[in-house]
């Protein structure tokens, strides 16, 4: 045997220890857990932007139709409880002045939209009047009167968690019509 021979060593083979497994799992985990909220976050907020988006469409859609229709709201239900009804709804009576029908799906309606073909309820004080005749709990302010609001609050809780369509054409999740005593 020469010397360069007998001197070499054999390398063990280099693998991660379960040690170092375990502890790169349980980083991955706490960081998983704490970016998770944030994505649910950032997703709710664009879920709710979408959502204010289609109210404005839809606004734009009403107003092209009062326009054509001598100033007048649609006369229309508040909404229906399946597609096959047959009753003069929102969606129907927009269907020619809109593009696209999904302006009529919020995205955290994971149901309703398909059942129905809305996510939206109409307010039906204002079916058929004249856009100056306009009124909801005693005010004419077209800001403080909805048209148009998700069917369920989809958004969060209590009146934060629903989108409104005002009469002056904004979309917002503030509920500008309370009473004041």
């Amino acid at each position: 045997m020469t010397a360069e021979t007998s001197q070499v060593r054999s390398i063990p083979a280099r693998g991660f220890t379960l040690t170092e497994l375990l502890v790169t799992v349980v980083i991955i985990a706490a960081l998983a857990a704490i970016v998770t909220p944030f994505i649910r976050s950032g997703m709710r907020s664009a879920n709710k932007a979408a959502c204010l988006n289609n109210l404005r469409q839809i606004g734009t859609g009403l107003a092209t139709y009062a326009q054509e229709h001598g100033n007048r709201m649609p006369q229309i239900e508040v909404g229906r409880t399946s597609r096959t009804e047959e009753i003069p709804v929102l969606e129907t009576a927009l269907e020619p002045y809109l593009d696209n029908k999904e302006v009529f799906h919020c995205p955290e309606d994971d149901e309703l939209f398909e059942k129905s073909g809305s996510s939206y309820f109409w307010n039906p004080t204002q079916s058929g009047l004249r856009l100056t005749k306009l009124e909801f709990f005693g005010t004419s302010d077209l800001k403080r009167i909805p048209l148009v609001f998700d069917k369920e609050a989809w958004h969060g809780e209590g009146d934060e968690g629903t989108m409104f369509l005002y009469a002056d054409w904004t979309a917002s999740d503030r509920v500008e019509f309370n009473i004041d005593p």
